[in-house]
């Protein structure tokens, strides 16, 4: 094939020209596998098993059966350049692989998860070499014995470590006692079987045992070159890449080439350049940028394009047809019968020997039975090799993807951490006392809401002796990037959210974070910033659940559609509201939801420069009550003018005495002889009357509404905000103000029906983890009285 077509109208078909053919090729590949990860999202499935699905329904399994679709677009002349693109994608991804595995965690793996990876490869290994006879005896008859035995046995022990650490980032697993050892145990894992696969590779050559045993002992000797020949170099330059400074060009070069040396190398000596990709990542220092740096410049190029070329590469050798017969069936039951028996059995039996619960045994069990890339790989080489028939790579390819299917549905079936926490008093801003402490979470997605926020932060500070604690958490969207499970891997434990720590010579601090301590320098407020990676769909876990372990009293969420400079608001994302309603539902405190305009303009405002006027507007009820609560505390910030707009009567009797009470306390202790507040009683009208009365209130920079207030409608239209409640769904559109902010608050009701999601326990200990100049990198544990 010609590398290029000169074009239709020039007679020629670009499909017969190999990039054109590889082109169309990716497109399809790509399209297909993204169109499958998006179906499968609801069932919470790594996108793993959308890519070999997708290689199974290119192949001649399905489409593939035609032969004209095959022709046309996977044309036999047209394979070995796939096949060169797929193995160019596959070696760069086995380094990402050695770069997310940390030779010092793995040395560090106690003694348990030790004996849990050995038993979790030992088990399946032995049994694997048990069914070898079995299909030896049917399916695969004339295949060498000794090469056959070893890939069996190396493709039912193997536990795939992206995968895994993929699907326990998902399920808020990563950072728990049992995910980490999970991952310890699938790191050695890993190793080993690389190391098995070797000798699987050196014993399927074609020549004599003496050329095996070279093969073996050259692969010692390069690996043994590369710790103490090639690991020094890339020392070298990471020393040379220092925290905040980026990376030179030459030094991405020259370690993607030193990459591809060592692939020639490893190639070349017989054991498959994917080997020499994997030690080159294994040896890359993990201090520092260097390898995070390596990571993001690689991962998206490889892992979105090229990578998904080798699932299809796989599923054009996977003929599920060539299953045929009660016989086959029934041998690939057995498979993966004794693929799941071997590794769950062996794990659980060595997780009780330990002492792990039962029910953390057997979930560590399927845990470790995840399959998938790695499997795929030997596989291929044990097909390449002729050591796998057609019907037995089809029958493991099969087993491969049912045992990772089967694992997040049953993880999250028969394992449900208890997230448990200490009852607290304050879970609201209305309160008995109100010179406690008043804790505050604000979250955010994006730098755009962080001036707001932090201009929000100044004007709730209230007086030195009241003080405030404010825990600015940045909602991170869980990605499919190797960098995502990296930053998951910084996590603090159980799961929770992380702190930001900016240590000298750590690469961990969130650059955001960077406005939060400078406005701490400058002001009395104490905060603490967060970041909370996760999926979109259970992200209000992370939100709920932090807010009660830091005592909070105050959620404030970011509304989902953002303002734009000519008014209108764009909104994020059914998902970003989905979390807001989500988070008003399960939370253990109250919540604000900010509909952000610019309080205060682009920038953080110093509190000497601060001038907002703020207006309440009050119909009644206990969220409305909550919002003059706030715009209370907010009113003794020395540049803050407050106007409470009252509207009489629009409570039942009931409400109407509590909220008369309440009005007259904020009159006699905060409106009386303060020249700040304003306070004004409309009589409540028809919709007209009461929008009237709004405009009339005049410009301001922040209202403050309650969610459940018994306001008729102010929209004729139905809104798709719910969340905000009739006053608020009306203050955000865009034709009544395009300056003004709105946080509509809805109070925590102690009487109302709750779902928590945290069981409180009086004895419990909690690491409430305090911000403060005393403290600040410190954690306080408080216990329950």
């Amino acid at each position: 094939m010609k590398a290029t077509s000169d074009g239709v109208f020039q007679g020629e078909n670009p499909l017969h020209s190999a990039l054109p053919i590889a082109i169309l090729q990716i497109c399809i590949v790509v399209v297909l596998t993204r169109v499958l990860a998006f179906i499968l999202r609801p069932l919470r499935q790594p996108r793993v098993i959308a890519e070999i699905i997708g290689g199974i329904l290119l192949g001649p399994s399905v489409l593939g059966r035609s032969t004209s679709f095959l022709n046309t677009v996977f044309p036999k002349q047209s394979l070995t350049v796939l096949d060169t693109l797929a193995n160019i994608g596959l070696l760069y991804f086995l380094f990402l692989v050695g770069l997310e595995l940390d030779l010092r965690a793995i040395r560090r793996t106690g003694s348990s998860a030790l004996v849990i990876a050995i038993a979790g490869i030992s088990l399946p290994f032995v049994m694997g070499i048990g069914t070898s006879f079995v299909l030896q005896h049917t399916v695969t008859r004339g295949v060498p014995m000794g090469p056959f035995l070893v890939f069996m046995g190396v493709a039912l022990s193997i536990t795939a470590f992206p995968v895994l650490a993929r699907i326990l980032a998902e399920l808020k697993l990563l950072t728990t006692d049992l995910g980490r050892m999970a991952m310890s145990a699938a790191a050695v894992n890993d190793i080993v079987a690389w190391i098995l696969l070797a000798l699987a590779i050196a014993l399927s050559g074609s020549g004599s045992p003496l050329v095996s045993l070279w093969v073996l002992l050259t692969g010692a000797s390069f690996v043994l070159a590369a710790f103490f020949l090639l690991r020094p170099v890339l020392t070298w330059m990471a020393r040379r890449s220092p925290e905040g400074e980026p990376v030179k060009e030459l030094y991405i070069c020259a370690t993607l080439a030193i990459v591809l040396a060592a692939e020639f190398a490893t190639d070349t000596i017989g054991i498959h350049a994917l080997f020499g990709a994997f030690i080159v990542g294994i040896i890359v220092p993990k201090d520092g940028p260097f390898a995070g740096v390596l990571l993001e410049k690689v991962e998206d190029l490889i892992s979105g394009l090229f990578l998904p070329l080798y699932f299809v590469s796989s599923g054009l050798k996977t003929n599920v047809m060539t299953i045929k017969g009660g016989d086959s069936w029934a041998l690939l039951v057995l498979v993966v019968a004794t693929a799941c028996i071997g590794k769950i059995g062996g794990t659980l039996i060595a997780s009780l020997i330990v002492r792990v619960p039962l029910r953390e045994a057997l979930t560590l069990g399927f845990l470790m039975n995840t399959k998938g890339l790695v499997e795929l790989i030997v596989l291929n080489i044990g097909k390449d090799r002729h050591v796998l028939n057609d019907e037995t790579f089809a029958i493991l390819v099969l087993m491969a993807l049912i045992t990772t299917f089967i694992t997040t549905p049953v993880v999250m079936a028969i394992y449900k951490p208890a997230r448990r926490g200490a009852p607290y008093k304050n879970h609201a801003v209305q309160r008995a006392n109100p010179n406690d402490e008043f804790r505050m979470m604000a979250c955010f997605h994006s730098t755009r809401n962080i001036p707001t926020i932090i201009n929000l932060m100044e004007s709730s500070r209230g007086t030195q002796k009241r003080g405030i604690t404010v825990y600015a958490m940045h909602l991170v969207e869980l990605s499919e990037r190797s960098s995502a499970i990296s930053m998951v891997h910084k996590a603090r434990r159980n799961g929770m959210p992380f702190w930001n720590r900016r240590r000298n010579g750590d690469g961990d601090g969130d650059q955001l974070v960077v406005a939060f301590e400078t406005y701490q320098q400058l002001s009395r407020v104490s905060i603490r910033a967060m970041t909370a990676i996760s999926d979109l769909h259970t992200m209000h876990e992370d939100v709920v659940t932090s807010a009660h372990q830091k005592r909070a009293a105050l959620i404030v969420l970011p509304f989902h559609k953002l303002h734009q400079m000519d008014g209108h608001m764009e909104s994020l994302g059914d998902q970003y509201q989905h979390i807001n309603q989500r988070v008003l539902y399960h939370a253990p405190c109250s919540v604000g939801i900010l509909v952000d305009r610019g309080l205060g303009g682009a920038a953080q405002v110093a509190a000497s420069d601060v001038s907002y006027t703020i207006v309440v507007i009050f119909f009644g009820g206990r969220d409305d009550r909550e919002a003059l609560a706030y715009g209370m505390r907010m009113v003794e910030h020395p540049g803050i003018a407050l106007q409470v707009l009252r509207f009489l009567p629009q409570s039942d009797a009931s409400d109407r005495a509590i909220d008369d009470a309440f009005l007259e306390d904020f009159r006699t202790k905060v409106a009386n002889g303060n020249e700040s507040v304003r306070y004004e009683e409309k009589p409540v009208g028809g919709k007209i009357e009461v929008i009237d009365a709004i405009k009339a209130a005049g410009r301001c920079n922040l209202y403050l509404v309650g969610q459940g207030t018994t306001c008729i409608p102010l929209t004729d239209r139905s809104t798709d905000c719910p969340e905000l409640g009739p006053v608020g769904t009306y203050l955000a559109l865009p034709e009544f103000s395009a300056v003004a902010s709105v946080l509509v608050m809805k109070q925590y009701d102690p009487t109302a029906k709750h779902y928590d999601l945290v069981e409180e326990v009086p004895e419990i200990a909690v690491d409430v983890d305090t911000p403060g100049p005393s403290n600040r990198g410190t954690n306080t544990s408080f216990r329950a009285e």
